[in-house]
C-alpha cells in the first residue's frame, strides 16, 4: 500500500483549494491501489474500529452510498443519516449542535448541506474531520477528485487537456471544484457551454485564468463537439432557481447519439449524475461514455483514499 504523508491527518476536507499536485497524486495512488486490490478480492482492515457519520441534509444516492461503501470496504462502520430536516432540525436544532452530537459518536463526518459554506462552518465546531460532500452552490471536492482520477485513467494524463463543461455552470458545484482542480495542471483549455443566465462564476473564471487556463465560451455543443478530450455534461439545477427560468433553459443542451459520434475517438463523456434528459439513453452504449462505469466506481475508490488520509498517518 502506498505510504501517505500527514498533510490531511485529522484535518477536514472542505475545498479543492486545500490540494496541491502532490496531495492529488497521493490520493490517486491510494485510490488506484484500492481499485487493483479490490479487483483481486482483497479484504481491508485499514479503518477497522473507525466510524463514519454520513450526515446528508439534501437527498443523495451516489455520494451518500459511495461514502458508506468506502468506509465499509476499509473495515469501518457507518452511521447513515439522510433527510436530517425531518429529524432534530425540524425541531430547531442548529447545524453546529448537530455536528457536536455526531462528532461524539464517530471519527469523521461526511456532510452534505444546501447552504454554501456549511462545511466550513461545521469544521469550526467539530473536533473530528468534516468531509464536504457538497454544500449548496459552493463546492464538491470529492466529486472533482474522482472526476480527474477518471480523466487521468482514461486519457493517461492530467496536462494538455481540453474540457467542455456543459449546462448550468452557475449553480453546478461539481464544475466549480473541477475547474479549480484542472487549473493546477498545464495547457488546460475549458470551454463553457451554458445559458447566459447560468454562467461559470466570475471569481472562478478569474482564478483559473490567472493560473494559465484558457477559457472559451460557446452557445452550442455543436461548436465544440469535435474539439474536446472531455465532454462534461451537467443537469440544470431545478431546485436552485425559479420554475420559469428552469423551464426556459432545461432543454438548451442535449447530447444525443449523433452528436456523441462526432467526438474524437479517444475522448470521454462524463456526467456527475443524476442524469435527467441532457444525455439521451442511446449515448449510454457509446464507448466514450463513462458516467455509469468508471466515474461511478472511481467515486468509491477516491473516497476510500480520502478517508484513509484523514484518519491515519500512513
Amino acid at each position: 500500500m502506498q505510504q501517505i504523508n500527514g498533510n490531511f491527518y485529522k484535518k477536514s476536507i472542505i475545498s479543492i483549494d486545500q490540494f496541491d499536485v502532490h496531495d492529488i497524486e497521493i490520493a490517486f495512488s491510494l485510490a488506484d491501489s484500492y481499485r487493483k486490490d479490490l479487483g483481486k478480492g482483497t479484504v481491508f482492515h485499514d479503518l477497522e474500529g473507525k466510524i463514519l457519520t454520513a450526515l446528508f441534509y439534501e437527498p443523495s444516492s451516489r455520494t451518500f452510498g459511495s461514502h458508506i461503501a468506502a468506509m465499509q470496504r476499509l473495515g469501518g462502520s457507518t452511521i447513515p443519516i439522510q433527510g436530517v430536516t425531518f429529524s432534530s432540525v425540524s425541531k430547531g436544532e442548529t447545524l453546529e449542535d448537530t455536528i457536536r452530537v455526531f462528532a461524539s459518536y464517530s471519527d469523521v463526518i461526511a456532510l452534505r448541506h444546501p447552504d454554501e459554506g456549511a462545511s466550513e462552518i461545521a469544521s469550526t465546531y467539530s473536533p473530528i474531520p468534516i468531509i464536504n460532500a457538497g454544500d449548496g452552490i459552493g463546492e464538491h471536492p470529492t466529486q472533482a477528485l474522482l472526476d480527474l482520477f477518471t480523466i487521468k485513467s482514461r486519457l493517461g494524463r492530467t496536462d494538455n487537456i481540453s474540457v467542455a463543461m456543459v449546462g448550468d455552470l452557475k449553480y453546478g458545484r461539481t464544475v466549480h471544484s473541477l475547474a479549480k482542480l484542472l487549473s493546477l495542471y498545464k495547457n488546460i483549455t475549458l470551454h463553457f457551454v451554458c445559458p447566459k443566465t447560468s454562467p461559470m462564476p466570475t471569481d472562478i473564471v478569474s482564478l483559473i485564468a490567472k493560473r494559465g487556463v484558457v477559457t472559451k465560451t460557446a452557445s452550442s455543443i455543436n461548436d465544440i463537439i469535435n474539439k474536446v478530450d472531455v465532454l462534461y455534461m451537467t443537469r440544470v439545477q431545478k431546485e436552485r432557481m425559479d420554475l420559469k427560468l428552469y423551464e426556459s433553459i432545461k432543454d438548451l443542451f442535449i447530447l444525443d447519439a449523433k452528436l456523441a459520434d462526432q467526438m474524437k475517438k479517444k475522448s470521454v463523456i462524463m456526467h456527475p449524475l443524476p442524469r435527467i434528459h441532457e444525455i439521451t439513453k442511446e449515448v449510454d452504449d457509446n464507448p466514450r461514455a463513462v458516467y455509469f462505469t468508471d466515474q461511478v466506481k472511481n467515486g468509491m475508490f477516491i473516497r476510500m483514499a480520502l478517508l484513509k488520509m484523514v484518519l491515519t498517518k500512513r
